[in-house]
């Protein structure tokens, strides 16, 4: 029985107003098609409010990520924490902080994200790497 703690943070530079940038994860039809690989997804944005992704590991077992939103400034910031389950067991515990910060016509996101790695279910890097593969979809979406 391990666990790891890991903390990140990632930055992006979008050509758009802070306001897109946050409609794209505001809204669930947006959202799905930059945010989820694979799976079902749901996303009740609001404060208390939950995002949840049920799918498949590489290995093929089941995967569900839940998330809870606790604090969202429109325009600014926000604040999650999630879990990620692989095959009915924990693996991770995350906090997540994304911040929009306008920059002339763009807009500068920062995202911080504080990990409780479980039995080395996941291991930091991979999650680093995913989430910056999820930025950069967001950016492709920002795009269109």
């Amino acid at each position: 029985m391990t666990v790891l703690h890991s903390t990140f943070s990632l930055e992006r530079t979008y050509p758009v107003p802070p306001e897109r940038v946050f409609a794209a994860w505001a809204d669930p039809v947006a959202k799905e098609r930059w945010f989820v690989s694979a799976g079902s997804h749901e996303l009740d944005f609001r404060v208390g409010g939950r995002e949840t992704i049920d799918g498949r590991t590489p290995q093929g077992g089941a995967m569900n990520f839940v998330a809870t939103f606790h604090d969202i400034v429109p325009e600014q910031r926000i604040v999650f924490s999630g879990t990620l389950t692989g095959d009915g067991a924990l693996a991770t515990v995350s906090t997540t902080t994304v911040e929009l910060f306008g920059e002339g016509e763009g807009t500068r996101l920062v995202l911080t994200e504080q990990d409780t790695f479980l039995d080395g279910a996941e291991k930091p890097e991979w999650r680093e790497q995913g989430t910056g593969e999820w930025l950069d979809r967001l950016g492709a979406e920002l795009k269109s």
